[in-house]
Formats: C-alpha cells, sequence, structure tokens
C-alpha cells in the first residue's frame, strides 16, 4: 500500500483446560501456552505496531497471592520486549532452580504470567496516544477475585460520551481519550452488579447482555476475570473479524483465522468464525459454550479486511484479492485498448502482490483467447515459426518499483524534505522502452494519494513510459471510518478532494456552503446521526469524473507522463468478497446511526478547517 493506513488492532486469546503438568510430559515445557501465545501475537503483527501488551490469570491461587499479571509494551518491537521480560522471568529463576522446569506447581507459583487464562493484544493507536498507557489489556483490580476484570480489543467506539453518562460516571482526562476505557467501565459497572446481587456466582452472559448493546462501533473484544472466566464478544454487524478453535488442551480466539492455523497447526474448518452478536465464554472448569449476546443484525464485515488488513496466507483472502485483481483486467484492457504488446504490468510492494496476480490473470485468460482465435483462424495453415510466435506470446510483467527500507532524513528544510521523500521507492531500469510502453501498476488502495504523487509517480515517469495507469483494487475512499481505521478526516480523501475541486471548477462552491448550513442545523436539532448528508457532494459528478481529477491531483505539475487512474467498481468488489459487505468508506452506508454522525462531523471540522477527527 502507497498510503499506509494505522488500522486494526489484533487480539489473541488463549484458554489452557489442562493442569500445567499434562504440557510437561506431552509438549516438553510448561511454557507451552505462552510458546502459543507468543506465536498467535507474532502472527498477527500486521495489525499493531505501537505497541503490544498481555494478561495473565492464574486459578486456584491461595488467598494473598497474586493471580492477575498485566505487562504492556511500545518499544519499537513490542512482542519482542514483551516475551524478552517474561523469559527474564524464568531465566532468573533457573539461575537459582536448575531444575524448576520439572516442577509445574513451582513454576506457576514463581512466574506472574505462567496463567491458564492468557490474554494478548497488538495496537494501532485511532484514538488515545500512543503511550503505553493506552495499550491493552486494561485492568481492573479488587481484593473480591470475581471484581477482576482484564480486557481488550480490536474496535472503535463512537458514543464513548454517551456510555459514561449511561453509569454516572465523570470520565477524567485519561478516560475521555480512550475507548477501551470507557467499554471497560461499562463492563465493569455491570460485572461488580452482577458480583453484589450473586457473590462468586455472577454470569458472565448476562454482564455482556447489559453492556455490550450499548456500544455503538465495530468490535471484536476478549476478556478475563480474576475467578477465571474468558470471554470474547463480536458486534451484532460483524464489523470487526473473529474466530476461535476449540480442543481438550485449549481454547483459542483471535482477529485472523491464519494465525490460528499456523500456531496451533490446525485445518481451515477446524477454525470457526464467532458469529456476529455471539460470544465465546469460558468457565472457570473449562467449560465453553456460545452465547448470543444480542440479536444479529445485517452482517457488514469489514471489505478492508480482504483487500489489504489481514494477512494474505488465509486461503480464503488469497483467493478474493486474486479475485480483485481479475476483475479489474477487463477496464484495464479497455484502457490501453487491448495493445498487450506494449503494456507492462506492475504492482506497488508489497501487499498489492496478490491482487497484481489476478490482474495478470485475467489479462492472460483474454491473450488465450485471442491465441486460440488467431490460431483457429490459420485453417492449419501456418509454419512451425508462426505457430511458436502466437503461443509464446506473453504478458509483460516486471517488478518495476521497489519499496526501500523506511527512509528518515536530518534534512528541514521543505525543498529537499521534498527530494528525499521520493525516494521510499526506487525502480528498475532498463524495463520499459522509452516512449512507447504503458506502465501498468496496481496498489491495493489509494486514500490520500500523497505517496503516489511526491515519490511513486515522480520515480516511475523515470522510465519515460508513454503512458502510466495505476489501478486501485479498492473503490474510491470517500468517507471517514469510526470502527477501528484510522480514516477520519475528509480532507485526507484524494477522492474528496477531487470532488470539492471539480465544484470549484464548475462555480459550484456553494453546496460545500449549503451542506455545510444543512450539518450545523442537523447538529442544533440533535439529529446529525439521521442521515449522511456528505454523499451530496460526489453526486453531481460520474466516477470517470472523479477518476480524472484524481489522477490530475496525483500527477506533479513538472512531469508531463499522462496518468490515469482505474478503480474497482463497488459491484466487483462484492462479487470478489461476497462474506465482507461492510462498504461505508466507498459508499457512505454506515451499520450504526453513529456511522452517519461521524461522517457529517468530520465535514463540518473541514470546513471550519479543523484538523480533527469526527468522534
Amino acid at each position: 500500500m502507497s498510503d499506509a493506513i494505522k488500522h486494526e488492532c489484533g487480539l489473541a486469546f488463549m484458554r489452557l483446560r489442562k493442569p500445567f503438568s499434562y504440557y510437561l510430559q506431552q509438549y516438553k515445557s510448561v511454557l507451552w501456552g505462552l510458546n502459543k501465545l507468543y506465536l498467535l501475537m507474532e502472527k498477527q503483527h500486521n495489525r499493531g505496531q505501537d505497541g503490544a501488551g498481555v494478561a495473565a490469570v492464574k486459578l486456584n491461587v491461595e488467598p494473598g497471592y497474586p493471580f492477575l499479571a498485566r505487562l504492556r509494551s511500545n518499544t519499537n518491537q513490542p512482542i519482542a520486549d514483551l516475551f524478552r521480560q517474561i523469559g527474564q522471568d524464568f531465566n532468573e529463576l533457573q539461575k537459582f532452580n536448575v531444575d524448576i522446569a520439572n516442577y509445574p506447581g513451582l513454576m506457576k507459583g514463581h512466574l506472574p504470567f505462567l496463567g491458564e487464562l492468557l490474554l494478548g493484544h497488538l495496537r494501532y493507536g485511532t484514538q488515545g496516544k500512543n503511550d503505553v498507557n493506552f495499550c491493552h489489556p486494561f485492568i481492573k483490580r479488587h481484593t473480591i477475585t470475581a471484581r477482576n476484570l482484564a480486557l481488550a480489543g480490536n474496535f472503535n467506539l463512537i458514543n464513548t460520551e454517551e456510555l459514561f453518562e449511561k453509569i454516572g460516571m465523570e470520565p477524567g482526562n485519561f478516560q475521555k481519550q480512550s475507548d477501551l476505557a470507557a467499554m471497560m467501565e461499562v463492563i465493569y459497572h455491570y460485572l461488580v452488579e452482577a458480583d453484589e446481587a450473586s457473590p462468586a456466582q455472577g454470569d458472565i452472559a448476562t454482564v455482556l447482555r447489559k453492556a455490550v448493546p450499548l456500544f455503538d462501533g465495530g468490535f471484536n473484544v476478549g476478556g478475563l476475570t480474576g475467578n477465571g472466566v474468558g470471554f470474547v464478544v463480536r458486534d451484532a454487524h460483524g464489523i470487526r473479524p473473529s474466530y476461535y478453535y476449540i480442543d481438550d488442551e485449549v481454547v483459542v480466539a483471535a482477529s485472523e483465522r491464519a494465525a490460528i492455523r499456523t500456531a496451533f497447526n490446525v485445518g481451515e474448518n477446524e477454525v470457526q468464525e464467532l458469529m456476529p452478536g455471539h460470544a465465546l465464554i469460558v468457565e472457570e472448569d473449562g467449560a465453553v459454550r456460545i452465547e448470543q449476546i444480542m440479536e444479529p443484525k445485517e452482517r457488514r464485515a469489514c471489505s478492508f479486511e480482504r483487500i489489504y488488513f489481514s494477512r494474505g496466507s488465509d486461503e480464503k483472502i488469497y483467493k478474493e484479492r486474486q479475485a480483485l485483481g481479475y476483475q479489474l483486467s477487463k477496464p484495464v484492457l479497455e484502457a490501453v485498448k487491448y495493445d498487450l504488446k506494449h503494456t507492462i504490468f506492475s504492482f506497488i510492494p508489497n501487499t498489492a502482490e496478490v491482487a497484481f496476480y489476478g490482474l495478470v490473470k485475467g489479462c492472460e485468460a483474454y491473450l488465450n483467447q485471442i491465441k486460440t482465435e488467431r490460431i483457429l483462424s490459420w485453417n492449419g495453415t501456418y509454419d512451425p515459426e508462426k505457430l511458436s510466435e502466437m503461443i509464446n506470446r506473453k504478458i509483460r510483467m516486471e517488478k518495476i518499483a521497489i519499496k526501500d527500507v523506511k527512509m528518515r532524513t536530518f534534512i528541514t528544510e521543505d525543498v529537499n524534505r521534498s527530494e528525499m521523500v521520493q525516494h521510499v521507492y526506487d525502480i528498475t531500469y532498463g524495463t520499459v522502452q522509452k516512449e512507447l510502453d504503458t506502465l501498468v501498476v496496481i496498489d491495493d488502495s489509494i486514500v490520500r494519494g500523497t505517496t503516489l504523487r511526491e515519490s511513486i509517480i515522480r520515480m516511475l515517469s523515470r522510465l519515460k513510459p508513454a503512458r502510466i495507469i495505476v489501478v486501485s483494487s479498492a473503490p474510491q475512499i470517500r468517507y471517514p471510518d469510526c470502527y477501528g481505521i484510522d480514516m477520519s478526516k475528509m480532507g485526507d480523501f484524494i477522492a474528496f478532494n477531487a470532488a470539492v475541486e471539480l465544484l470549484k471548477e464548475r462555480g459550484q462552491e456553494g453546496l460545500l456552503n449549503d451542506l455545510y448550513a444543512q450539518c450545523m442545523d442537523y447538529l442544533e436539532r440533535g439529529i446529525l446521526h439521521t442521515e449522511n448528508l456528505v454523499k451530496q457532494v460526489y453526486k453531481p459528478f460520474t466516477i470517470e469524473e472523479l477518476n480524472r481529477k484524481i489522477a490530475e491531483l496525483i500527477t506533479p505539475a513538472d512531469i508531463s507522463i499522462p496518468v490515469d487512474v482505474i478503480y474497482q467498481s463497488i459491484e466487483s468488489l462484492h462479487e470478489a468478497c461476497p462474506g465482507n459487505l461492510g462498504d461505508w468508506y466507498f459508499t457512505g452506508n454506515y451499520p450504526t446511526p453513529g456511522g452517519n454522525r461521524v461522517v457529517n462531523k468530520a465535514f463540518i471540522n473541514f470546513m471550519e478547517g479543523r484538523n480533527e477527527r469526527g468522534y
């Protein structure tokens, strides 16, 4: 992806169902569970690089001894840092007790994180600051075991202010900056209420049924209670992904199916999807149940998971990304007027690579059809050389763009910094016939267009192609997200900026002022959540008109080579990813009322020149 998006957090939940002595006998290590947690988190490191955290709860601990531990890190390699610290505890213990690894009971008593319940989290900060205090899990401690809680999740909430009002709490500065703090306070409120009503016998499903319906957002949240109950709960629309695996030894849940499969070496059908509105609950005795927490609503699973966020090692995601590329082959062929002899295909490293394979397959299918038709038209009158030339025609593929390591510069002058920024990407020289070949490069999405304009287009133009076509496997990103992706400001979207420029060019800038007045009216009347008013910005224009303006905006003023942009259509997106129809960032059709409030507020911020998110 050329424009990196800070996005989905990652969740890792484990509940060991056997005594630690079992893992020592079966796997030769009491630390089997912690090793698996490390793998489960590492295989999801794509989901969070701002920080990480782990929490552990021990069962059957004598009164007065610690049973809940939590560790967080926001270093450059937070997962490695966490498990280095956990490993240090073990190494220090082993220095003075060489054989202690053979005594599970002593190990459990001395190692804070050797618990039967484990919760891991990887953070991408879309709310709050990149401070270690904002890293999950959050915890609540209490002298009563059942009133201890650890919580972590992949989510954003839109209604945090209302949540605090609901439980009659005046939030402090920290709580105001963290969605998880609001969620924690609400769940904890009902957890304590349940324990007061029935000490040490409260049902976590009842707690969740009271708390979870209050949350406006998309979420996949895991929790551990001090008395040994673990749970994972998913939002009613299934916006955020959630998967689990259960056997006699362990219960596992994570944000990605492939992570569970890899860490535990299990088949695709053994890993189940946690259905929208449901919770996976593991009782203190290890019994597992799936409970409906709230009525499932229309499935709106995030399509960006399939386009970009989730690891492509999942076989379904891999096929869907190929399908996204394949769907684009027809419009690309039309754009190059089917002149494959003078067209070179490539991709923007690295996440667009799978879609690139699909694009090439689609073009190969067309080329093979042409080969067949031509050979049949010869009616058997051909010589070996002519036949060989036809059969050996290939789609021209090259690795044109190369992403260098992240470059930093000490230079402060804007003009010189811009010169350095363009070198984030490098190119492969000698691959293009100058002023003859069309260069087609596919990216998985175009958000701001900044990297395209400042780096990629400039670098590609050095090869002097006749034309550059940038292809996006995602549709135009027009609207903010408020369910876990860091796309919250209208001015950041190149599609929105293109629409604004077209309005100005056509003398229709007054539409923006009228829309601003309408948004302010809705705000004053308390109905900002009822309708996405920002759709009006795009109504005057066709997709092709916006594409042309976007191409103009991503082309540096001093570049004369023609640049075009081709986007995926909404219809093709849904055809390629039929299970993930959440498309609000493309269509503006939000799954919850809070989404409408966010987009309208984001527009108000844009018009008032405020560089802040809409929620």
